[in-house]
C-alpha cells in the first residue's frame, strides 16, 4: 500500500457566495439576488414592526425633519415624484398619521404635519436599509465610492434601468410607476 494522501478540503463558499464554477456572470447574478433579498427582508421587517411601508416611513421622516411642509417640498426631499408623494400622503392621512391643511396666507398651498399617531409610528419604525448603507458607504475611500457608483450604474444600465426614475430609498413594496402595493 502506498502513502496515505489527505484529501483536499472542499472549498468553502466565500462571504459573497460566489458560484463554484467561477463564472463572473453567475457571481453578479448571485450578488444581485442577495441585494434583492436584503431589501425584501428589510421591507418586511419595517412593515411588521411599524405597519408602514418604507416609502411611508421616509415621508414621515421628511415631515418630521422639515416641519410643516408642502407635498412638493417632501417630494424634493425624498426624491420621489409629487404624484407618488400625494398618493402616499393620502394613505397616511386616512390612517391618521398626518394631517393636511390649507395655508392661512395662500389657500392654494397645502401643508402637512405629523399627528401624535404619526410620531408614535415613526418612533416604532426600525432603521431603514439605506441608513445602514450610508453609514458603511461613507467610511469607504472616495475612490472606492466612485468605483461602486460607476459599477452599479453600469449594472443598472445592463438591466435596462438607465433612464428610470429612482429614489435613494430601498423598498420592494412599490409597484412600477411609483405606486405602493
Amino acid at each position: 500500500m502506498g502513502p496515505m494522501v489527505k484529501p483536499k478540503p472542499s472549498p468553502k463558499r466565500s462571504k459573497t457566495a460566489r458560484s463554484d464554477a467561477g463564472d463572473p456572470t453567475q457571481d453578479v447574478l448571485i450578488a444581485l439576488r442577495r441585494i434583492i433579498r436584503a431589501v425584501d427582508l428589510q421591507s418586511k421587517r419595517v412593515a411588521k414592526v411599524s405597519g408602514l411601508t418604507t416609502p411611508q416611513v421616509v415621508i414621515l421622516q421628511a415631515i418630521r425633519d422639515l416641519g410643516e411642509v408642502t407635498a412638493v417640498r417632501i417630494a424634493e426631499q425624498v426624491n420621489l415624484s409629487p404624484a407618488t408623494v400625494a398618493t402616499i400622503m393620502e394613505r397616511l392621512e386616512q390612517r391618521g398619521f398626518v394631517e393636511r391643511y390649507r395655508s392661512n396666507t395662500d389657500r392654494r398651498v397645502v401643508h402637512s404635519r405629523l399627528t401624535a399617531i404619526g410620531q408614535k409610528a415613526l418612533k416604532k419604525a426600525p432603521p431603514l436599509l439605506h441608513e445602514k448603507f450610508i453609514s458603511s458607504f461613507s467610511r469607504r475611500a472616495p475612490e472606492n465610492q466612485r468605483m461602486v457608483i460607476e459599477t452599479l450604474e453600469d449594472v443598472a444600465g445592463m438591466l435596462g434601468g438607465g433612464a428610470t426614475e429612482a429614489a435613494p430609498i430601498v423598498d420592494v413594496s412599490r409597484r412600477p410607476g411609483g405606486q405602493e402595493k
